[in-house]
């Protein structure tokens, strides 16, 4: 395992895997279009996240289930090979671990850094250009950007980048207001 992949564990030493199989075919970016195909797929579907986290299905039938929904999606032979040997070692629980892991690896090797914004509604093009254009130019790297919508948040956005958290929801702005309303009553 390379010593400049940030991942570690099981879903890191899987994606690190896949990520080298992927470099050797020159697939990088074909795999990760797979990859977060399958994610969008697993954040849609209830009974596809059921199938990848419970035991209580058999690997021959996660098998048969996870080939039908990747054949359909068009996913790639490596990406579909991949999946079969998670199944096989019974580690498909890990699967959006090592999805996320492979996102990282390949993102490190690009000189990339990602961000994980939360907002109140769902961002427009425009705005997510916008958000990675100000983030680049604070950060003087490339940003890749995960979006998140919590309606929860009322307005505002929650930015993450690495280790720094940048909240300026409207949440968070009501309740620095209460507690401040407390501590002057």
């Amino acid at each position: 395992m390379s010593s400049d992949h940030p991942v570690s564990g099981v879903a890191g030493r899987y994606a690190t895997a896949l990520f080298e199989l992927a470099d050797e075919q020159s697939a990088l970016d074909a795999v990760a279009a797979d990859l977060a195909s399958i994610n969008a797929m697993l954040n849609e579907s209830e009974d596809l996240k059921r199938l990848v986290r419970s035991p209580v299905f058999s690997a021959a039938e996660q098998g048969r289930a996870l080939t039908a929904v990747l054949d359909k999606a068009g996913v790639s032979a490596l990406v579909k090979n991949f999946c079969g040997l998670v199944i096989r070692n019974r580690r498909l629980f890990v699967l959006p671990e090592m999805i996320s892991a492979y996102t990282s690896i390949l993102a490190a090797k690009r000189g990339e850094i990602t961000a994980d914004v939360t907002s109140a509604h769902p961002l427009g093009d425009q705005q997510v250009e916008s958000l990675k254009a100000a983030l680049k130019s604070a950060t003087g790297r490339d940003v890749m950007i995960n979006t998140k919508v919590d309606a929860g948040l009322l307005g505002g956005l929650v930015v993450k980048v690495g280790s720094r958290m940048i909240d300026s929801s409207l949440r968070t702005k009501l309740n620095s207001l209460k507690i401040a309303m407390k501590e002057a009553s």
